[in-house]
């Protein structure tokens, strides 16, 4: 340790994607490559010196207590834990959870320090791992409201990458056996026979940390959603959800000195005759063991919905991923065009 590929595809993971901003202390991290990065993860990140940085991804992340704050972190896969710099700026604008994070050092802004605040989540604290819809995010859980994490790669590769180094490392922790009998050592029931009802795909793993993963049930769920949201229009026999991505809305804000582009977190979804942008709570389903009380807003919320009969137009921009598409509807307010055909049609 470490060796030579390891050192080549961590500088390699080491990017900021291009269409999220930073904080200063971030894009320094970005900076550094091969042994420099070491060197910052053993010298400012690491808390135990014979801990071994084995993956690096840049990731936007969720944390139960503050959800509908979406922030952009470095997140180090260590043999000891998992570690998730953050952008300063979240610990500004988060005031009222002030008992969340640690400001001791806020007073130092001004100097030539690069302060980024640092989330840990131990390895041994590790208690289960829920992968999202076709692997576009993950939820870390630990022990308390405190230690749950989603992380938004909005990318499968990358989202299947971390699980698989997760797993590696988790395999070298020593943890004492389950006291119980344990029939299956490494894939659990699949299915509760005493309910009847369908439960989520759980693989345990050796180290005791659950891993799981979404039925075709989530997606049969989501159809009917989407047909409940177009108001019995759609036949729910012939609804497929052709596709589900977590993307970007982009809002453009005028009247400023330059205009101002805001990007915000979206649902799309595309069935085979409609268009849905919704709002989804990634971090607070399936409710953690510890949950009193259901959370505060739905999974799904419908924040816009069109038909792909109204679609004019899609337009493409030419620049390298993340690819921007507009889509331009004909804006029609009936549902149906021949509906109201009548001779008042053909007045003002």
């Amino acid at each position: 340790y470490p060796s030579e590929f390891l050192m080549q595809k961590i500088t390699e993971d080491n990017q900021i994607p291009v269409h999220l901003h930073v904080s200063v202390s971030l894009q320094y991290v970005a900076g550094l490559k091969g042994n420099a990065l070491l060197e910052f993860f053993h010298g400012s990140v690491a808390e135990v010196e014979n801990e071994e940085l084995r993956h690096l991804m840049w990731s936007s992340v969720l944390f139960y207590k503050t959800p509908s704050m979406e922030v952009m972190a470095c997140v180090l896969l260590s043999t000891k834990a998992i570690y998730f710099l953050l952008d300063d700026s979240f610990v500004h604008a988060d005031e009222h959870q002030s008992d969340f994070w640690n400001k001791e050092n806020s007073d130092c802004e001004e100097s030539s320090f690069h302060l980024s605040c640092c989330f840990v989540l131990k390895l041994n604290d590790l208690q289960s791992v829920n992968v999202g819809l076709f692997d576009q995010y993950f939820r870390i859980t630990g022990h308390s409201a405190d230690h749950i994490v989603t992380c938004l790669t909005r990318d499968s590769y990358s989202t299947h990458t971390f699980i698989q180094q997760l797993m590696a490392v988790l395999s070298l922790l020593a943890r004492t056996p389950s006291p119980e009998p344990v029939d299956k050592d490494f894939y659990s029931e699949f299915g509760s026979k005493a309910t009847g009802k369908m439960e989520n795909y759980e693989l345990i793993h050796s180290s005791r940390v659950k891993f799981v993963y979404p039925n075709e049930e989530e997606i049969g769920d989501l159809a009917f959603l989407v047909a409940e949201k177009t108001d019995g229009f759609t036949n729910l026999q012939s609804l497929d959800i052709l596709l589900y991505v977590l993307a970007f809305q982009v809002h453009r804000g005028e009247g400023s000195a330059q205009n101002t582009t805001s990007l915000q977190p979206k649902t799309l979804l595309l069935t085979s005759s409609d268009l849905f942008l919704f709002d989804e709570d990634y971090i607070s389903y399936p409710l953690p063991e510890f949950a009193k009380e259901p959370p505060q807003r739905e999974k799904y919320r419908l924040a816009d919905g069109r038909r792909i009969r109204d679609l004019d137009r899609v337009l493409m921009g030419y620049q390298m991923y993340p690819q921007a598409l507009t889509f331009v509807f004909d804006d029609v307010q009936s549902q149906d065009l021949m509906q109201n055909l009548t001779l008042d049609h053909f007045g003002e």
